[in-house]
């Protein structure tokens, strides 16, 4: 009955719209009160899952991305990737995926991704002739490549919901290799669909103007090395590494490249202050959600039904990626890892999957649902952007969706994909 408590009210609330993170505390206050613990028990598992101090890595590292997208940074990254594979078919589209790549590594999100890159690039590609649909799905589904290329807050977020016991310089060292099999798929994807189309190719500018492009934004590419080689090698945390990224990032915008100004400074420090406040409100009321389940003891049951079910790691694992795709289809990400890492971690260690590697499948899987109605918050960017309705962009997303769940599938069941470059830097 507890569970039905739980789960019922927050079904309920998510229902009638109420934001996630009141659905999520609501919903354990009335559960602690119908189990007759004392209602302060709430407050101390929000209190506590806020309170650690690795999530003071986000507010820098949001902060140094609304620092990047206002700064210029995203622009002359689009102009590198531009020269690099602009001249394949659909060149633009190749490009608004070469962007992402290089973004993401700055970046470390989605939803940023999708503004920065889309803004510049989708009003590009409608201009010279390709449809708006088109535009926006690249630049919908390629955002996700943020969330697996260091940094990645999600992948700190994930480390605390599992135990804080997980390191993170592995989690940012196994998300490299699938983060570019993804963008690999979506390059396959936009060829294919650039070719059944007839889009244009762009012309190539020649290696000396690639060089010269390439040499202008390596101030900005710099950070991407700053915050991976930091980790990596011990030298700083990702608590640490978050705010050299900031002060970095303030460097380079306001001395290197002059880009920022006061305004543009005190729009990142607003929408910076707006991110955080909501992802820690989020974080906090899923730690009082998550402790009630680990008291009802619901990962134990889990871990119980699906042996039930079957006993081959490979049926598993289909089992949770499904049921996570359904979740990410109405949940936002955070809430979803804060949540479901106590549930299906045991789960999938229990199979013998390696901690790390469940966490590139989990953000992974996740990130697609960021990207798919009714609630996927990326795709309303991305929409936005292009000024088209969700439905438009969704009747012809279908490729890039199959390219994203090809590389879910190549992640999930090739382990090496995840662990064999974290092994690499021990």
């Amino acid at each position: 009955m507890e569970l039905w408590v739980l789960f019922g009210t927050f079904g309920l609330l998510l229902a009638i719209g109420t934001p996630v993170a009141f659905c999520l505390g609501v919903a354990s206050f009335a559960t602690v009160l119908y189990l007759g613990l004392p209602p302060v028990v709430v407050f101390q598992r929000l209190n506590s899952g806020v309170s650690v101090f690795a999530l003071m890595a986000i507010p820098f590292f949001i902060f140094a991305g609304e620092i990047m997208v206002r700064g210029d940074i995203a622009r002359r990254l689009i102009a590198v990737a531009g020269a690099a594979v602009g001249h394949f078919r659909g060149g633009l589209g190749q490009v608004n995926i070469a962007s992402s790549v290089l973004f993401g590594g700055i970046s470390g999100s989605a939803a940023a991704d999708a503004s920065a890159i889309g803004g510049l690039m989708v009003p590009q590609m409608k201009a010279r002739g390709y449809d708006v649909d088109y535009a926006v799905n690249i630049t919908v589904v390629s955002s996700i490549i943020a969330l697996l290329i260091p940094p990645s807050h999600n992948m700190i977020i994930y480390s605390i919901s599992a135990g804080g016991r997980l390191s993170i310089a592995d989690l940012f060292t196994a998300g490299i290799i699938p983060g570019l099999v993804l963008a690999l798929s979506l390059a396959v994807a936009a060829w294919y669909v650039a070719r059944k189309r007839n889009y244009p190719t762009e012309a190539f500018p020649g290696w000396a103007m690639l060089g010269l492009l390439l040499i202008n934004a390596i101030p900005g590419l710099l950070l991407i090395g700053i915050i991976f080689g930091g980790v990596r090698s011990g030298v700083f945390t990702a608590s640490e590494s978050s705010c050299i990224a900031a002060i970095y990032a303030l460097g380079v915008t306001t001395l290197a490249y002059r880009t920022m100004g006061w305004a543009d400074f005190v729009g990142a420090v607003q929408a910076a202050v707006r991110t955080t406040a909501m992802v820690l409100l989020v974080i906090g009321c899923a730690a009082s959600f998550g402790w009630l389940l680990a008291y009802l003891k619901v990962p134990t049951a889990m871990i119980a039904m699906m042996q039930s079910i079957s006993d081959n790691p490979i049926i598993i694992l289909l089992l949770i990626n499904i049921i996570l795709l359904i979740l990410g289809t109405f949940m936002d990400m955070s809430p979803l890892i804060v949540i479901t890492t106590p549930i299906f971690l045991p789960v999938a260690t229990a199979f013998g999957v390696d901690p790390v590697h469940f966490g590139v499948i989990l953000i992974l899987n996740l990130g697609i649902g960021l990207c798919t109605p009714p609630v996927g918050a990326v795709l309303f960017v991305g929409c936005a952007v292009g000024r088209i309705s969700v439905w438009q962009a969704v009747r012809t997303i279908w490729p890039f969706y199959g390219a994203a769940f090809v590389t879910l599938m190549l992640v999930t069941y090739i382990p090496a994909l995840s662990l064999w470059l974290p092994a690499v830097f021990r």
